[in-house]
């Protein structure tokens, strides 16, 4: 599909280079020609023929060939019944800046991340939690709405292993540059490891002061398997094995502390209220704990 998707994409880009270099030079011949003198039959033929093949046959001719090479490929990222191996089924959520993802069949839920099998055909349901967003992974297909209320479906597939960006591709408040998706296309046996090790994972609450202050502060809105059931922010339950925070930072040792000190800082604008207010090393066990978030 990626090849695809790319082969379309400089297809596209060639034919309307052509269409440029072939507008250009009939401006630069139309500047330079000298002017005939004509009767008034011969400019209305000639009239009639700029028209017929300026504004009927060159159009046509267009989009038929833009069809020819599109539609075989749109098709396929068309949700349609496939014999042999189904699809692999994903919900996605967008929320003002972060990415809910979803696995139906087996319970798992992730946030700002995308794990999904290569060579084999991924159905993504993508709807809106508030505004209206746009799923978008470019190397691997097209884009599509996610608006609030209704359920928009887009089929993927990626070719081979590999790492790729998602981003929010509809203009949706302050933060939408940093609404990053990250996407990982694993081989089949490690793509069902990695669902296992979620499906399967047993997390230890955090204990004492700390423990008290993560579930009354971040419990109501975060979830972590097992320990807390908050259902409005991202899931944190595998947070110490992402790629990046809030698409802004990437998730290093002592990285998810400045988060959680400077958040507003970095992302402006988030939902996260701050924690000026939480004991110092109350903070940092938390932010330890959560390093070790991971599957």
């Amino acid at each position: 599909m990626a090849r695809e998707v790319a082969l379309l994409w400089w297809a596209m880009c060639a034919f309307a280079s052509l269409v440029l270099l072939a507008v250009s030079a009939l401006w630069i011949y139309a500047m330079r020609r000298q002017p005939r003198d004509l009767d008034p039959q011969q400019a209305k033929r000639i009239h009639r023929r700029w028209i017929v093949g300026g504004g009927i046959i060159l159009p046509t001719a267009s989009i038929a060939l833009l069809l020819v090479f599109g539609t075989p490929i749109a098709s396929r990222m068309l949700p349609l019944p496939l014999s042999g191996e189904q699809p692999l089924r994903i919900e996605i959520v967008g929320h003002q800046w972060w990415w809910e993802v979803r696995y139906p069949d087996s319970g798992v839920v992730t946030a700002n991340q995308l794990h999904i099998p290569a060579a084999r055909p991924v159905d993504i349901q993508v709807s809106s939690a508030d505004v209206i967003h746009s799923f978008w992974v470019p190397r691997l297909g097209g884009k599509i709405d996610m608006i609030p209320g209704h359920l928009n479906h887009i089929r993927l597939q990626a070719d081979q292993p590999g790492v790729h960006r998602g981003q929010c591709s509809e203009f949706c408040g302050t933060q939408h540059s940093h609404m990053v998706l990250h996407v990982q296309a694993h081989t089949d046996a490690d793509f069902a490891a990695w669902l296992a090790a979620r499906r399967t994972q047993r997390i230890e609450a955090l204990s004492g002061a700390a423990g008290e202050t993560f579930a009354a502060r971040c419990g109501r809105c975060h979830r972590v398997a097992g320990v807390s059931d908050g259902q409005r922010a991202p899931d944190l339950s595998d947070l110490g094995s992402r790629p990046t925070l809030g698409g802004v930072l990437r998730n290093e040792p002592g990285a998810i502390l400045i988060w959680l000190r400077e958040h507003q800082r970095l992302k402006p604008g988030n939902g996260m209220p701050l924690h000026d207010d939480i004991d110092p090393e109350q903070l940092q066990r938390i932010a330890t704990w959560l390093e070790g978030l991971a599957p």
